[in-house]
């Protein structure tokens, strides 16, 4: 029975921490979180080396870093450490240790590391190879090996996905002419690194014959088995968006399921137009947890105007009557049990929906700082650091919004909020995303850069709401924190 201690938000872990394509596992009497490892400031993805952050079962708010699991100087491939671990996924072998697989960016192979506990010290195992030897990816004309997702089924036979849609320069895969003609799976031998069989194609990119309506496979391979079957989830030719398919087996073939998040809450209500979203888009990678008959999804959100520094969010999943899932709307209290209280104090940085007067953008395509110099952003002062967090939302100008789902409202009748920055208007607050009802106007009048705490009259209905903050006026704001407080 899961009974949280404290609450806990998304981005569920610390402020400082920047850990996209998180995939979810419990064992034992925890949760454990694999993911690659972004750093705040870098120019690419995933330079950091791996780590690990661990829950308990029954506490989905008491987050432990376990620490670095993995290096990426330990692969013999890769000695002097200059490759990027990108996305892993981990399982428990027929022998009962812990199997890491994961790719260095676009080198086009797939290593494997072993461990005698879930977070351990994960020592080099071998890569993934045929039998005679020979390693997938050494050989022009094979499929790319990419974003690894492992299951050991019920009866203990090996499965290993795989697949990205973008064409890579053989330059980038050391001379190798690699095909990128979307998912496929392989079936492994019991040693975890031998391929019995396979690479079969499963699921074809955008374009071609068997590919999936308007979701077509892009990336992010991922695998659970959901009431028997076998849910395979991905990132679909959008980026933005993780969707499933289901099948009776688990070399398909697979029928497609459906969006299960999408980190702007893009087709939700029908609404496709990525310059109104509700959050700031870019890639997004994550896997399915089960804890007793709740479901949730893992993914990741965009940072800093970058899409090199994402941060883990989850959210609850909900059934369909056909055992299917709905989409889940993006939330700032993913994990939490319930709406978070209406009574206390926030970081901004929790807010789901941030965007302009002109809407949103992409943070993945050519030069989003200066595309977006007029958007509001998340972010932290400083470098990147590995304790004290202190992020928030920058540039907030005449227009910008920033949402934070959902609260227990009721006893607060005080609003404060504490911002930095250049400005002069009003801090208006609305329970609904066109502001229809507006629940406090909060005058800010700031010319300095130390913080300033400005405080307002709510009024608002009592129930499960949503909070909009949206600033009018000139300037700049900073937006820190905000206080819900009974008078």
């Amino acid at each position: 029975m899961i009974g949280m201690k404290q609450q806990v938000f998304n981005p569920y872990l610390p402020s400082w921490e920047y850990i996209p394509d998180g995939e979810p596992y419990v064992f034992g009497d925890r949760v454990y979180v694999y993911g690659s490892h972004d750093s705040f400031g870098a120019p690419i993805f995933c330079v950091k080396d791996y780590v690990c952050w661990s829950a308990p079962v029954t506490d989905l708010s008491d987050w432990r870093y376990e620490g670095v699991i993995y290096r990426k100087n330990q692969d013999p491939s890769n000695k002097l450490g200059i490759r990027c671990l990108y996305a892993p996924d981990v399982t428990q072998g027929p022998d009962g240790r812990y199997y890491l697989y994961y790719a260095f960016d676009f080198m086009g192979e797939m290593g494997v590391a072993v461990c005698d506990t879930p977070a351990g010290k994960y020592e080099f195992y071998g890569h993934v190879h045929f039998k005679d030897g020979h390693v997938w990816g050494k050989k022009s004309g094979e499929p790319f090996p990419f974003d690894p997702g492992i299951l050991v089924d019920d009866d203990k036979r090996v499965y290993l996905y795989s697949g990205f849609a973008t064409k890579v320069p053989a330059v980038a895969s050391r001379g190798r002419n690699l095909t990128n003609e979307g998912g496929v799976v392989l079936e492994l031998e019991q040693d975890m690194v031998t391929i019995k069989s396979g690479p079969e194609l499963l699921f074809p990119t955008k374009g071609n014959n068997g590919a999936f309506q308007e979701h077509a496979f892009f990336e992010a391979s991922s695998i659970r088995k959901v009431d028997g079957k076998y849910c395979f989830v991905y990132s679909s030719e959008h980026n933005h968006d993780l969707c499933y398919a289901m099948a009776d087996s688990p070399k398909g073939p697979f029928t497609y399921g459906g969006v299960l998040v999408d980190i702007g809450d893009l087709y939700l209500n029908g609404n496709e137009d990525e310059t109104h979203a509700s959050n700031y888009l870019g890639n997004t990678h994550g896997g399915m947890l089960q804890i007793e008959d709740q479901w949730y999804i893992f993914y990741h959100r965009q940072t800093n105007r970058s899409s090199y520094a994402r941060q883990a969010c989850a959210e609850k999943l909900e059934r369909r009557n056909d055992g299917g899932f709905q989409q889940a709307e993006i939330t700032s209290c993913g994990l939490n049990q319930g709406a978070l209280k209406g009574i206390g104090s926030y970081e901004a940085r929790i807010a789901c929906n941030l965007w302009s007067i002109n809407g949103t953008g992409r943070y993945d395509g050519k030069s989003p700082k200066q595309k977006l110099k007029d958007h509001p952003y998340f972010t932290q002062s400083g470098k990147d650091r590995e304790n004290n967090g202190d992020q928030y939302i920058a540039n907030m100008k005449n227009g910008a919004v920033a949402g934070f789902k959902y609260f227990e409202m009721g006893e607060a009748d005080q609003i404060g909020i504490t911002i930095q920055g250049n400005a002069k208007g009003i801090m208006q607050v609305s329970d609904k995303s066109d502001f229809g009802n507006i629940c406090a106007e909060i005058e800010v009048s700031s010319r300095t850069k130390e913080m300033h705490t400005y405080k307002g009259a709510l009024n608002i209905p009592r129930g499960k709401r949503a909070l909009f903050f949206r600033f009018q006026g000139e300037g700049t704001v900073d937006f820190h924190s905000f206080e819900l407080m009974k008078d």
